[in-house]
């Protein structure tokens, strides 16, 4: 049984940076496409980023060139570096995996962690 827990979210006053962790276990994590999720109040959850297997990255618009996703095989983690923050990335965010190559890596999740960006 595949387990991710995140780490790292709270409070963060806008143009600031926080750094989430999750970590894996009970697969073979270095096969496995990794991605971040957040979830708005009454919205569903939308892929952030993604990682392959090999480390290729992948952001959608929003948060291209200010969060950097990065894995450490060794340490079956993924981190999301979140930078120049601003409200509106304000949300739940949740870590999700799968061993399919899929820009969805939607099999496993995460509790999430909340993420709150506020002066």
């Amino acid at each position: 049984q595949v387990q991710l827990v995140e780490s790292g979210g709270g409070l963060v006053q806008p143009g600031g940076s926080l750094k989430l962790a999750c970590v894996a276990s009970g697969g073979a994590f270095e096969n496995y496409t990794m991605g971040w999720y957040r979830q708005f109040p009454e919205k569903e959850r939308a892929l952030v980023a993604l990682i392959s297997a090999s480390g290729y990255p992948y952001y959608t618009d929003a948060v291209k060139l200010r969060f950097t996703i990065s894995r450490d095989n060794d340490k079956t983690t993924i981190y999301l570096q979140m930078d120049s923050v601003n409200p509106g990335d304000t949300a739940i965010y949740y870590c999700a995996g799968t061993p399919r190559i899929s820009y969805q890596p939607n099999d496993y999740w995460g509790r999430g962690t909340h993420v709150t960006v506020s002066p």
